[in-house]
């Protein structure tokens, strides 16, 4: 599997962004999949999804204060990565 995340610390905060399809955050049940998937990755940090329709603003899911937080972000700016995790 491979995925492309940003992790950032804000305010003493260490999270991960990580992009996912938007048709991921259209339901509870595929956002708490996605979550328990990626926590395995990032077992200590808070999980911030996003996602993002062709050339429009992103679209993130998760805790409201760091949501809140990359409203007012370029998310281009942010420190991405791809990673490439082995599954099972």
């Amino acid at each position: 599997m491979t995925f492309d995340a940003a992790i950032i610390t804000e305010k003493g905060v260490t999270f991960v962004i990580i992009i996912v399809k938007p048709e991921i955050l259209k339901h509870d049940f595929t956002i708490n999949e996605a979550r328990q998937v990626f926590s395995k990755f990032f077992p200590t940090m808070p999980i911030i999804l996003m996602a993002q329709e062709s050339a429009t603003t992103p679209t993130y899911q998760g805790r409201q204060d760091l949501v809140k937080f990359l409203n007012t972000v370029d998310y281009m700016l942010l420190p991405w990565k791809s990673y490439t995790v082995k599954e099972g």
